[in-house]
Order: C-alpha cells, then structure tokens, then sequence
C-alpha cells in the first residue's frame, strides 16, 4: 500500500483524500515562514545595504554587531529582561490559571476577561498607561519596571495556555491525592503539575519570547544602559538601513526556534 492510501485517522480517509489539505497548509505555512528566512542570506550579504539576493557573501555584519559595545549591552538587556519575565510570568500565571479553575465563586468568571486585558487593550495605550504610571514610581529606564512591564503582557498568554491544559486534565486525580492526607499546594506539585508540565513549558517560552521581541513598551519604559534590543534596531531602522540589524534579526530567529524546540523535548511525556 502506498503512502496516499494509507488511512490517517479511524474513518479510514486516506493521504490521498487530504492531499488538497497538505497543498494549502504548505501555502499558508510559506506565505508566513519566507518572508522571514528571506532575512537571513540578506545578513550574510558584504554589501553596505540591505540587498537579496546578495551579490557576495560575508559575515562583515555578524562581527558589526558582536563587536558593537551598544548592541551586546541591549542584547543582555534583553535576555536579562526575558530571563526574569519568565520568572515572574510564568508562575503567576499558572498559579491564576489553577486558582480561577478550581474556584466555584461565580465571581471567577469575570476575572478571567480581566486578567486578558493587556493583550486585548491596543499596545500603545498599554505603553502609555505604563509610562506615565512609570514617571510617578520612578521606573522609567530601569530593568525592574521593563520585567512588570513585560510580564503584565506575557502573563494572559500563560493564563489561556495553562487554562487550555487544565480543561484536558482529570482533576479526579488530584481529588483523590488530596483525600491520601496531603495539603492541596502539594498535591498540586506532586500529582498535578507534571502531567501539564508541557503547558508549562510551552507558557514559559512564550513568556520569554513575548519579552524578547516586544519593542512598543520598550520604546516608552527603557532607555540608556536599560535600552532592549529590538528598541536600539527600531531606532537604527528609522535613522538608516544598517545591514547589522539582518544580523540580529537572523540571531533572533534562531533563539527563538532553538527554545521552540526545547519546548517540544522537555515538554514531552515520560
């Protein structure tokens, strides 16, 4: 039997009846993914400008940026700021998440559009709320006010992630690990958490990478030694076309494909 006629699922549809569904998920798959890898032969290119395909080959622009003071000092802003968003994010967001689904208040309900907010809310407005809110704590341009920042974005993210898993998760278990005598945190750690453990994973890559690539709240909250990554490229764009910043897009890709994949290992069952 060939690959096209081998059944794919219990109603015995074969590859062959999908095939018109594999053509339009590559469709859609490359109209997404090229115009991103269309950046990274553009970073290798020697010439002073952004050009594709690029007429000769260097890693002049890798070794601008490795050698740049400003731009390996906004890189460890960012991974510092994506580090500890993760920190914060993740946990509290999967502690919301827990907490509103065991909840039998009706008042839990509400909570949830609340705690959804910041991502529903225009980013702009969130950046300005938070910058003026910023003047007044004296947080503007501090590493600490850039994580509560990012984290107020990363942490809705968590929430739906970790709400999705534990509607799939049979809270019998725990129910029965809490009648053996243990509090209900521990039976949590113990029973619970590991069997979502890949919706952990996956919220804290998504916390770090919503950290990461954020640019908008960057502009209005950090600043001088604080100033993120993607804040200093948005800057270098608008004053010129500087090929480094392929460079970094490139380095940024690969961080974030890298951690999807370590998501998709850890996150896997024993």
């Amino acid at each position: 039997m060939s690959w096209l006629d081998r059944p794919v699922s219990e109603t015995q549809i074969t590859n062959r009846s999908r095939i018109w569904l594999y053509l339009l998920a590559a469709v859609v798959l490359a109209f997404l993914v090229l115009p991103t890898l269309i950046v990274i032969p553009m970073s290798f290119s020697a010439s002073q400008y952004l050009e594709f395909p690029p007429r000769q080959w260097s890693l002049r622009w890798y070794a601008n940026y490795v050698n740049s003071p400003s731009w390996m000092q906004a890189t460890a802003t960012s991974l510092k700021a994506g580090f500890l968003t993760t920190l914060l994010a993740t946990p509290l967001g999967t502690m919301a998440a827990y907490g509103l689904f065991v909840s039998r208040l009706r008042a839990a309900k509400l909570v949830l559009p609340v705690l959804l907010t910041p991502i529903i809310v225009p980013v702009i407005l969130v950046g300005i709320g938070v910058f003026y809110a910023y003047v007044r704590l004296k947080l503007v341009n501090t590493l600490t006010g850039l994580v509560l920042a990012h984290s107020m974005l990363a942490m809705p993210l968590v929430v739906m992630v970790m709400s999705s898993a534990l509607k799939s998760y049979d809270m019998n278990q725990e129910m029965v690990a809490l009648s053996l005598g243990p509090s209900r945190p521990r039976a949590f750690l113990r029973v619970t958490l590991p069997q979502i453990r890949f919706a952990v994973v996956t919220s804290a890559v998504l916390a770090f990478l919503t950290s990461f690539d954020e640019v908008v709240i960057a502009m209005f909250v950090s600043g001088g030694d604080n100033s993120t990554l993607t804040r200093n490229m948005f800057n270098a764009l608008r004053d010129q076309v500087d090929p480094t910043i392929a460079a970094i897009s490139t380095v940024m890709i690969v961080i974030s494909s890298l951690l999807v994949v370590l998501a998709q290992k850890l996150g896997k069952s024993r």
